[in-house]
């Protein structure tokens, strides 16, 4: 059977993208017609397999203990194409094993999204897995932020070696009381830091839980600027520059560098850990940086609240050209009402240049209500990217973005200048 689905895979694999289809298509097939696929083919890995999941951060997250590991010698496969269902996995399975369904890596490093990571979980035990937050996101599809607790702590409770916690979320910390058998670590904050990354019930006007702050943690974020950052990993402060750009892309990397060092084990080469975390590009649309007639163009995605909060927070608006683009399609979640809980405000003196997707009118009406000027709206991403590059001139460009809006603005920028294809 396994050679079979893995030859129909594939054909659909490459069907599919010559018809430029979607790339879980492939995985959705194959889950059809062999559903221990992903099971059997992940099973004999040397050093299993990690899971990266939580509200904010899996894509990039997931790709710096990629780059991280591959600097210590490790073969690792991962789902690139940041479709983090099931579906997701077994496609890019199918472009990486050979026609036997034989996969030759020594670790796969996954990014799962939360309610589809515990359906996971349940064909084939983590080795590892790391918990990096708990964010009110879509709510329309996982219900309230106490759930998505109990899907991450469904995660850590399959996990059979270690959980990698974030002790700056108090409801990621707590998982810890529920397991018994795994060895739990922690990534973290300097203290001087924690008002620039604040939690769910912070941002909500809650308090802090102090208990969180006395937990040790194997990496700890010291210091951020804007091209480089401080570590401290084993009572040592690494100083070390960075692409990456937000801030909150620099904590997900104590992240990272927390799971790399777990799974490396006690040989890891930290100046290689360090020298490969210099050197990590962004993800896809996660402050992805083009250039389209001689200027940047970032892409920042934007998915709930505190995602857009911590964008507009990394980025400065001045001297930018700014796009917002939002849809409404099920993958960006169906409920917008969160954009009334992000301020805007740092975006009035600019102003925003165009705002476009599904649900550009009520994007418009939230920057009217903070006094933010918008210049243009057009429903339609195609026009509203062509307008909006037309009208920057001279300027660098910027665009916030949902999920599906990010994927139809990349998909229009790669006719016009150079982006990366993920397949």
């Amino acid at each position: 059977m396994s050679s079979f689905s893995v030859l129909t895979g594939k054909l659909v694999r490459s069907a599919s993208k010559l018809r430029g289809g979607g790339s879980a298509l492939p995985g959705l097939v194959v889950e059809k017609i062999d559903p221990d696929f992903i099971r059997r083919t992940l099973a004999d890995l040397p050093l299993g397999v990690a899971v990266v999941s939580g509200t904010n951060g899996k894509t990039t997250t997931t790709k710096m203990v990629v780059e991280l590991l591959e600097s210590q010698g490790l073969k690792v496969f991962t789902n690139r194409t940041g479709s983090n269902f099931t579906r997701g996995v077994a496609a890019a399975l199918l472009g990486e094993v050979d026609w036997r369904g034989r996969l030759d890596a020594d670790v796969a490093v996954l990014e799962l999204d939360e309610a589809h990571a515990v359906h996971f979980v349940k064909l084939i035990q983590p080795r590892y897995s790391l918990l990096l937050n708990v964010l009110r996101d879509q709510l329309d599809r996982f219900g309230e932020i106490d759930k998505t607790t109990r899907l991450l702590e469904a995660i850590a409770k399959a996990t059979t070696g270690t959980v990698v916690l974030n002790r700056e979320d108090p409801r990621v910390a707590g998982i810890a009381g529920s397991l018994d058998k795994q060895e739990v670590r922690y990534f973290g904050l300097h203290e001087s830091l924690r008002s620039t990354f604040p939690n769910d019930d912070e941002m909500r006007g809650s308090s802090a839980e102090a208990a969180a702050a006395v937990l040790p943690a194997d990496v700890v974020l010291e210091r951020v600027a804007e091209t480089d950052a401080d570590f401290r990993v084993d009572n040592t402060v690494v100083t070390t520059g960075l692409k990456l750009r937000g801030v909150y892309n620099i904590f997900n990397a104590a992240a990272a560098l927390a799971l790399a060092r777990v799974i490396a084990g006690p040989q890891a080469n930290s100046e290689a850990l360090f020298t490969a975390l210099s050197n990590v590009e962004p993800a896809f649309g996660r402050g992805e940086s083009l250039v389209v007639n001689g200027q940047p163009l970032e892409l920042v995605l934007v998915k709930n609240p505190s995602g857009f909060r911590l964008g507009l927070k990394s980025f400065a608006a001045h001297g930018y050209s700014t796009m917002i683009a939002i849809n409404d399609n099920y993958a960006d979640g169906r409920d917008m009402s969160w954009l009334w809980d992000v301020d805007f405000e740092t975006l009035a003196e600019n102003g925003v240049d165009m705002v476009t997707g599904v649900r550009a009118y009520d994007m418009a009406l939230r920057l009217k209500y903070d006094d933010v000027p918008v210049a243009a709206i057009d429903p339609d991403i195609t026009d509203a990217l062509k307008k909006f590059i037309a009208s920057s001139g001279s300027s660098p460009m910027r665009i916030f973005c949902t999920y599906t809006a990010m994927l139809a603005v990349r998909r229009e920028l790669s006719k016009i200048t150079t982006v990366e294809v993920v397949s």
